[in-house]
Formats: structure tokens, C-alpha cells, sequence
């Protein structure tokens, strides 16, 4: 299943997945630091969305309470719990 999470309060805009049952692949981001969008996506390839929200869920970027990681977390989040509602 692919999805599509429109962030909110980062630079990122807008973060692209797949999952396979609750494993997530091929992270895409719009917008935000290239260099950490390129990272965070082969970190969390492979893993599974309970996984992910382990490890980078509540991240802070400059005090805006999120962050690109956050997001992706929350995102991964909303796609499983689209997946089931699908």
C-alpha cells in the first residue's frame, strides 16, 4: 500500500511510503534538509511501523515540538491505520 502524509510544522511538506503489512519501504520526502532525508529513509527501511515509532517518535527539531523524523513516524502510523480501515 502506498500513502501520502502531508506534515505539519516542519520543512519537510509532504512524506511518501509503502508498507507491507506493517513494514515500511521506500520513504520519499518533499522538501527539508537533503541530507537528512536522505538518511532517515535507509534507516528505516525495512522496519516495521511499531519499530519506527520506537526509535524516532517525539523527536524535536529546534523546539518545534516535531521534525521530519517525527512526522515519518506519525505517518507511518496513519498508513497502517488506513491499511486496516481499507
Amino acid at each position: 500500500m502506498t500513502y501520502t502524509y502531508r506534515t505539519k510544522g516542519t520543512c519537510s511538506s509532504m512524506i511518501e511510503l509503502e508498507l507491507d503489512g506493517n513494514v515500511v519501504h521506500n520513504v520519499k520526502f518533499t522538501g527539508g534538509c537533503n541530507g537528512n532525508l536522505q538518511a532517515i529513509p535507509k534507516l528505516v527501511e525495512g522496519l516495521t511501523v511499531e519499530q519506527v515509532e520506537e526509535k524516532i517518535s517525539g523527536i524535536s527539531c529546534n523546539g518545534r515540538g516535531t521534525s521530519c523524523g517525527d512526522q515519518l513516524a506519525r505517518a507511518c502510523r496513519a498508513a497502517l491505520e488506513a491499511s486496516k480501515n481499507a
